[in-house]
């Protein structure tokens, strides 16, 4: 883990980021930095009603992100490594997707103005996956405040997601589809990952089970 002392798992909604990030971080003897979407008072309301709630819900996560990573300004050589279910560079993602153009104007300028100098990650873990599966897996886990999110939304965000790690240039990327990977039950899937993370030679590298 010596060449990834910030490795970031990212994704759409569904698509495993945060089980994976819960696995990789014991296996790199690293710190875990999850995102707390249960703690936004707004998400629920969001997923009912997105036009009337979207900005407040942005802003939230906004602050709870900035707020998360800003102990990685100054990173500890002797701390260890920290894996994180959440890229801070992606909330314009979602904002795009969410806000009125005025609304975006004005979270971009808050963005903007809020933004830590948080380091770049050393690997970005980016998860992929159909809209039907992410839709699936959404429906499994069943969180009270996901009942809302409909796969028109979901593949919304997956095209969003792929449109911006095409882009995205900050850190290496690591694409892996997800479809037929399942690195929490099967643990002959979980090796296969590490190992590929392990093996990272370039920039940008894709995985997949076929």
């Amino acid at each position: 883990m010596d060449k990834f002392r910030y490795l970031v798992v990212e994704g759409p909604i569904g698509a495993g980021k945060t089980s994976l990030a819960r696995r990789l971080a014991p296996r790199f003897a690293a710190e875990l930095l999850l995102e707390q979407p249960a703690e936004n008072p707004f998400i629920a309301r969001f997923y009912q009603d997105m036009a009337r709630y979207a900005l407040p819900a942005q802003l939230f996560f906004l602050f709870q992100r900035a707020r998360m990573v800003e102990p990685l300004k100054q990173p500890d050589m002797f701390a260890r490594p920290t894996v994180a279910d959440f890229l801070l560079d992606k909330d314009l993602l979602f904002a795009r997707v969410t806000l009125s153009g005025d609304e975006f104007a004005l979270y971009h300028k808050i963005y903007e103005a809020l933004r830590p100098q948080a380091p770049a990650p050393d690997l970005v873990v980016y998860l992929q996956a159909q809209p039907s599966v992410l839709a699936e897996r959404v429906r499994r886990r069943a969180a009270a405040f996901e009942r809302g999110i409909s796969e028109e939304y979901l593949a919304l965000l997956a095209e969003s997601y792929a449109r911006f790690f095409y882009h995205y240039s900050a850190a290496p990327v690591l694409t892996v589809n997800s479809d037929n990977l399942n690195f929490v039950e099967r643990e002959a899937d979980f090796e296969l990952l590490v190992s590929r993370i392990r093996g990272m030679r370039s920039r940008r590298e894709f995985f997949s089970l076929g």
